[in-house]
């Protein structure tokens, strides 16, 4: 029989990390994180991590995949596919069930829709030739390879060059992937009406800096993380830096923070719907149900499979 694999996803501020640590304690699981930022050490309040929800009922739930490099490293959609198959394999070998969380969509879609992906090392012959290049001329290249669902890799030019680098070397190379497991997939995707989603977001975002996420990223800038590299892990981490770099002020930090929230829970929500366009069958859990009901909900899915949704559908 194929494994399981229970996926809790959703947009930012949904509740994501609760739910799925009240679910691993219940089927004897462990947490694989499906975030690209939350890989990295001493990120914590700005990505999220919310460790503490990972003790519950005198237990602490095992986790994977967090805090996994240093600030500052590369990390890239491959590595996490690689770094998946590792936890998985680890979890399922021991007998417990794999339960990946987190709203990164597209770490979600290389496992569920097993992106095939190779390694691809440095070439500076190829960087060389790419010089001569505009940023547009680089992306329409990149565009003749791939969908760019996410922009995230055009909006730099070392992102954009190693992504076309990646994708070059995979046209040479058709051979060299990591394998995916043969899972069987339920998926949940946790969403709220707008409004209360712009809500939490608000709510959330001053909790977070009343934690003192403005002395975590001034931390990681101290311990030498350059200001370019920060900002390029997005969010909160561009407009605490561009602040502490007295680049603007704090209440033009905070207003544009939270606008960006709101367009990056929006950019979530749209990625969750094109990958259902696209034949992953999600199941739409309505966030506004009390919480045991949600943990009802996806306990019964567990139960009866992947069968087309039996729960509440969000617009």
């Amino acid at each position: 029989m194929k494994t399981k694999l229970l996926t809790v996803t959703g947009p930012t501020a949904c509740g994501k990390t609760a739910l799925a640590a009240e679910l691993a304690y219940r089927l004897g699981g462990e947490i694989i994180s499906a975030d690209s930022r939350q890989v990295f050490r001493g990120m914590d309040i700005g990505t999220g991590k919310d460790l503490a929800d990972y003790h519950i009922h005198g237990v602490d739930i095992p986790y994977h995949l967090i805090d996994i490099h240093d600030a500052g490293h590369e990390y890239n959609v491959y590595q996490f596919q690689n770094d998946f198959i590792a936890a998985y394999n680890n979890i399922v070998e021991r007998g417990r069930q794999p339960i990946l969380c987190g709203g990164t969509g597209m770490y979600i879609d290389a496992v569920v829709r097993g992106y095939q992906l190779a390694d691809a090392p440095v070439d500076p012959d190829f960087r060389r030739r790419m010089e001569a290049f505009t940023d547009e001329q680089l992306t329409a290249r990149l565009a003749s390879f791939i969908k760019l669902h996410n922009h995230t890799d055009t909006e730099d030019r070392d992102r954009l060059l190693r992504a076309l680098e990646i994708q070059e070397y995979h046209s040479l190379h058709p051979d060299r992937y990591p394998h995916m497991p043969d899972m069987d997939h339920v998926i949940v995707c946790v969403a709220y009406p707008r409004e209360q989603v712009i809500e939490r977001i608000g709510i959330r975002l001053r909790q977070r800096l009343d934690q003192g996420m403005v002395d975590e990223v001034q931390r990681l800038l101290d311990s030498g993380v350059a200001a370019a590299r920060l900002m390029r892990y997005g969010l909160e981490y561009r407009h605490i830096t561009r602040y502490l770099q007295h680049q603007c002020s704090y209440d033009e930090m905070y207003r544009d923070l939270y606008t960006d929230i709101r367009r990056f829970a929006k950019r979530q929500m749209t990625w969750f719907r094109r990958m259902e366009r696209q034949g992953v069958p999600l199941h739409w859990l309505d966030g506004t149900l009390p919480f045991d009901k949600k943990i009802d909900i996806v306990e019964e899915l567990m139960q009866r499979g992947s069968e087309k949704n039996i729960v509440h559908k969000v617009q």
